[in-house]
């Protein structure tokens, strides 16, 4: 099926891609990530809308709005992922397929990095492929989109939602 709408969210900091640590998150810019996003529906067939906040009540706001007609989720929530309660059940509170994305590889960071509130509320996760990670993380929310539709691909087992 052709034309699902995808919300890409993005958290803290992101908004400063390019110009923040490139290092670590590289050169390119949202404005870029964002363009990418977008181009990469158009040739896929699916509208994609990115969105980014710095404020936590404001990215659940994101995620509550997504779920009144967001065909599914891809958040990179940064470091809301290893402090927010009130994301993770925002998440639970709707039911979209979602993908946890970050540029990085947590996993590889620093210790409190490692602490992940999201894992386990998500559907899919992309980790570490830099901001070209968006490009697999929507390709696999419209693979799990497919597989509940009755097209061919594998999904993953719905995670089991905790409160």
């Amino acid at each position: 099926m052709a034309g699902w709408r995808l919300v890409v969210l993005n958290g803290p900091n992101l908004g400063r891609l390019g110009q923040r640590e490139p290092e670590i998150y590289g050169s390119v810019t949202h404005d870029e990530l964002v363009a990418s996003c977008r181009e990469w529906g158009r040739r896929n067939g699916h509208r994609v809308e990115v969105r980014q906040t710095d404020s936590e009540g404001e990215l659940i706001r994101f995620v509550h709005e997504a779920a009144g007609g967001a065909d599914a989720l891809v958040i990179n929530a940064a470091g809301y992922t290893h402090t927010s309660v009130a994301l993770r059940d925002a998440l639970l509170a709707v039911d979209l397929p979602s993908v946890e994305l970050h540029i990085t590889n947590p996993w590889r960071r620093e210790p409190f990095r490692q602490r992940n509130l999201l894992h386990d509320v998500v559907t899919a996760s992309v980790f570490g492929f830099g901001t070209g990670g968006y490009r697999l993380a929507l390709t696999g929310a419209v693979e799990l989109l497919s597989a509940r539709a009755g097209g061919s691909g594998n999904q993953a087992p719905a995670p089991k939602k905790k409160s």
